[in-house]
C-alpha cells in the first residue's frame, strides 16, 4: 500500500447517530484512524465489533462503558478495547475523540 497523508477538513463526516459523527482520517494495511465529534447529552449505544479499538479523548468529557464497567474519561485519557467486547459512551460535554482500529474496519474505508 502507498502511504497516505490526512489534512484537516470539515468535509467527509458521516452521521453515526443524532449528535455523533465520524470521519476516517487515514488507513493502512493494518490500522485505521478515525475522529469522532460528539455533542453533549448524546449517547453512543452499546455495541461491539471484531476489531481491537484504542482511543484517546482530544477534548471534552465522556462516560465510557466497557463490558459493563463505567469510566470517567476526559481530555488526555485513553483506552484499549479488545475485539468483540461490548462498549458505548454517554457524552457529558461536546467532545472530540480519536480511535484506531486493528485490523482495518472495512466498512470505515471511504468509498
Amino acid at each position: 500500500m502507498d502511504y497516505q497523508i490526512g489534512k484537516t477538513s470539515e468535509m467527509d463526516y458521516i452521521q453515526v447517530s443524532e449528535g455523533i459523527k465520524r470521519k476516517t482520517l487515514v488507513y493502512g494495511d493494518k490500522t485505521l484512524l478515525t475522529e469522532y465529534k460528539m455533542m453533549k447529552g448524546k449517547k453512543l449505544p452499546i455495541h461491539n465489533h471484531a476489531e481491537e479499538q484504542t482511543g484517546y479523548v482530544v477534548s471534552g468529557h465522556i462516560i465510557l462503558t466497557i463490558d459493563g464497567e463505567r469510566y470517567d474519561m476526559r481530555s488526555g485519557d485513553s483506552w484499549a478495547i479488545p475485539g468483540n467486547i461490548e462498549h458505548g459512551a454517554e457524552i457529558i460535554e461536546d467532545s472530540i475523540l480519536v480511535d484506531i482500529f486493528s485490523p482495518v474496519r472495512a466498512e470505515y474505508i471511504p468509498k
